[in-house]
């Protein structure tokens, strides 16, 4: 007997409720510059990896670095006051 389980996961993994919800969407949104900070952060890594790392180089990293701690510095102080649960319970 031969299953199809897999078929039939791959034909409902794209189902209508399987979208994300509109709170997952503002989350993501909320981390937008979270992210966008970690992909200048790896870019600037990668252009480093191509070549012997120079003075340039190792700013451009160090900025990067800097801007993925600030910005995840300011999603911090701004989901801080925000726990999600009822009654304030961490």
């Amino acid at each position: 007997m031969n299953h199809i389980v897999t078929v039939q996961d791959a034909v409902t993994a794209f189902a209508d409720f399987m979208e994300p919800t509109k709170a997952e969407l503002d989350a993501i949104e909320q981390e937008m510059p979270v992210i966008l900070a970690g992909v200048d952060l790896v870019d600037a890594q990668i252009i480093a990896l191509d070549h012997a790392p120079n003075e340039m180089d190792n700013r451009r990293i160090r900025r990067a670095r800097h801007r993925v701690l600030a910005a995840r510095r300011e999603l911090a102080n701004r989901t801080a006051g925000t726990t999600g649960l009822p009654g304030g319970a961490a």
